[in-house]
């Protein structure tokens, strides 16, 4: 007779999710949303991503702090993320910034945003707390994570990404032992320590932590009487922890879920316009790295009543066609022509318009004969009749938010400058 296999650690897990965050290099698209708001992938908000991976991971109870201008966010989470049920033992938090220690703060760090909230976590009597930032693109199984901490004995267990060294003074790295455990945690290094046995390599975290969740108050409680603190796990709470205590790192290609037979461990911070627009593009891809169309790891978002995609015309110069391109429902492609782009929900292009390398947020209106490349369209923009981009860099510049790597972002108020 086979032994009962254990119960899974995610079941006595809460995932609190990290979504204040403002996002300030991807420009204008976090002038009216915050980062883990912005649109990805054609149906999805950025912080599906995370939410979606403790929900497949067996996390049933999950916060989400928000800050930054919330709106979009907060309304998102409760259209597409209310299924949890209380009677299932479910629960799905939003906690806004809502100045509950003190009437003149606001979240001031990311461990000041769970302090501010224990009393709440505290009533949901779990045994770990999974802390996870709001913006990153991942497919990760936060059990393995689970099981490698409680394995470990270890106070917090970092999650963390192999990372070349040359590109990773801009996030925390841990300098680690050959057991895995943290000697040092080093928030943006200007030289980051290499991994052992891998000079060119350092190990950047991920901003995903767990920990044992009397640990974590006791550790919030310590922090928040520190009056030189910055309240943030990043600076602060790791750093103590592995000087004064015990934290292990967890190699992230041992819990990525991969599809098929890809070998490549997926994961992208689309923190810059440049960032974002090549990550939505790779999607176009044959066999893209992110597959999206893995039913047994979905990302959940939500789901709008659309009507399908249509393609009408079919003229020599007025056909609607679309090749290596990925489109919503709803969108109409009105005898124009789409080359490896990425369509949102309920976008229009229309006759004789041409747009190839193009992200075009939900219910965008392409004129007819646009002719438009690499570039990233807002939500909502009226395209008008005729307009060129991406053909002359320089003059691009003079109208739109155009990158070093010549990516236009173009938004409404962009083109009502046009007209003045």
């Amino acid at each position: 007779m086979n032994a009962a296999r254990p119960e899974p650690l995610a079941r006595q897990a809460l995932a609190f999710v990290l979504a204040g965050g403002r996002g300030s290099r991807l420009l204008e698209l976090t002038d009216r949303r915050a980062k883990p708001a912005v649109y990805f992938g054609g149906k999805s908000r950025i912080i599906d991503f995370a939410l979606s991976n403790a929900v497949n991971s067996g996390i049933r109870r999950i916060a989400v702090a928000t800050q930054y201008k919330a709106h979009s966010l907060i309304r998102h989470l409760q259209m597409g993320w209310n299924f949890f049920r209380p009677e299932r033992n479910e629960s799905f938090d939003i906690l806004p910034a809502s100045q509950r220690v003190s009437e003149t703060m606001w979240y001031v760090g990311t461990a000041d945003a769970v302090y501010q909230n224990i009393d709440i976590i505290e009533s949901h009597a779990c045994r770990f707390i999974v802390v996870l930032a709001g913006d990153h693109i991942y497919k990760m199984d936060y059990e393995v994570m689970l099981r490698q901490h409680v394995e470990s004995g270890a106070d917090v267990t970092v999650g963390c990404l192999e990372m070349p060294r040359a590109e990773s003074s801009g996030f925390g790295i841990m300098h680690i032992d050959e057991n895995g455990w943290i000697q040092q945690f080093l928030e943006k290094p200007k030289d980051p320590p290499p991994m052992p046995g891998k000079p060119d390599v350092s190990l950047a975290s991920m901003g995903i932590y767990v920990f044992d969740a009397k640990f974590l108050f006791d550790q919030l409680k310590r922090d928040a009487e520190d009056p030189n603190s910055n309240h943030d796990f990043g600076r602060d709470i790791i750093p103590y922890i592995v000087k004064n205590g015990r934290a292990m790192a967890h190699q992230y290609s041992t819990s990525c879920v991969r599809s098929g037979s890809d070998t490549r461990a997926y994961w992208r911070d689309v923190g810059t316009v440049d960032a974002y627009w090549a990550a939505n593009i790779d999607l176009t891809d044959v066999v893209p790295e992110l597959d999206l169309f893995d039913r047994a790891w979905p990302i959940w978002s939500y789901a709008e009543i659309t009507p399908p995609a249509k393609f009408v015309h079919d003229e020599e110069s007025r056909r609607g066609q679309a090749v290596s391109s990925l489109v919503s429902g709803g969108c109409i492609i009105s005898g124009a022509s789409l080359r490896r782009s990425l369509l949102f929900t309920g976008v229009r292009i229309n006759s004789y318009a041409n747009v190839e390398n193009a992200v075009i947020m939900p219910y965008v209106n392409v004129g007819r004969g646009a002719r438009l490349s690499n570039v990233v369209i807002d939500r909502g923009v009226e395209i008008p009749e005729g307009l060129v981009v991406g053909e002359d860099p320089e003059f691009d510049g003079k109208r739109f938010r155009t990158t070093e790597q010549g990516i236009s972002l173009i938004t409404q108020p962009m083109i009502d400058r046009l007209n003045t």
